[in-house]
């Protein structure tokens, strides 16, 4: 994970207004929020927020502010951008401490497939959640959560049971063991599987023809 600094100013006018004073001097709005410090408006440099977006370790992740000379630890709660040009237009910040327990939806990413003899065979990936909703300490948020998938074959599964988290996190989700990927086989795979199922099914009949024609063969010579 990236370590990213932004510096803040505290914005003395707010509303609409304020925002668009802000933006028209080259920041981008925000607010920070959470704590017993209560709701500050505060503007960004962009040039700031555009490298810390393009690192990818921004959105749902913890970053350090520094408001002249005083830094805290905080978390990317949303960004908002322009419909059309995709700027980001306000940031919103939520102060934390290093330990305390927050809610962070974190990405999954699979490893090994070439270990997997189902997608081998031709199967696919059924992914039924791009990201974990996990409860972890702010200061050690992981950047994605891996699920090793050596030896899957289809029809195997992976639940978050099966997770190995990192030390600390655990599931926010704790009523059920909820299905994060299932290896399904293909149609290409199916039809495989068919074709040898029915190749199969024809050399035991065509042998079990045999055999009765080899019998029927015998009785007669014994007559």
């Amino acid at each position: 994970m990236a370590d990213i600094l932004l510096s803040v100013d505290v914005r003395e006018r707010t509303g609409t207004g304020g925002a668009r004073q802000t933006r028209r001097e080259g920041m981008i709005p925000g607010i920070l929020y959470g704590g017993k410090l209560g709701n500050v408006a505060i503007s960004l440099k962009e040039n700031e927020v555009r490298k810390a977006l393009n690192s990818g370790d921004f959105i749902a992740q913890t970053v350090t502010i520094d408001h002249k000379g005083e830094k805290q630890l905080v978390l990317t709660r949303d960004v908002q951008y322009h419909p059309v040009t995709d700027v980001p237009m306000h940031v919103d910040l939520y102060r934390v401490d290093a330990d305390q327990m927050i809610e962070v939806e974190v990405a999954v990413r699979f490893t090994n497939e070439e270990e997997s003899p189902g997608l081998k065979r031709g199967g696919v990936l059924n992914v039924v959640r791009h990201e974990l909703l996990l409860l972890c300490p702010a200061g050690s948020i992981p950047e994605v959560i891996e699920i090793d998938l050596t030896g899957y074959d289809i029809g195997d599964s992976a639940h978050i049971s099966s997770v190995d988290l990192p030390k600390g996190v655990t599931s926010a989700i704790t009523d059920r063991d909820f299905t994060i990927v299932t290896l399904v086989g293909s149609r290409a795979a199916i039809s495989e599987a068919d074709e040898e199922a029915e190749a199969e099914a024809a050399a035991e009949a065509a042998a079990e023809a045999g055999e009765g024609e080899e019998g029927e063969a015998a009785e007669g010579g014994e007559e």
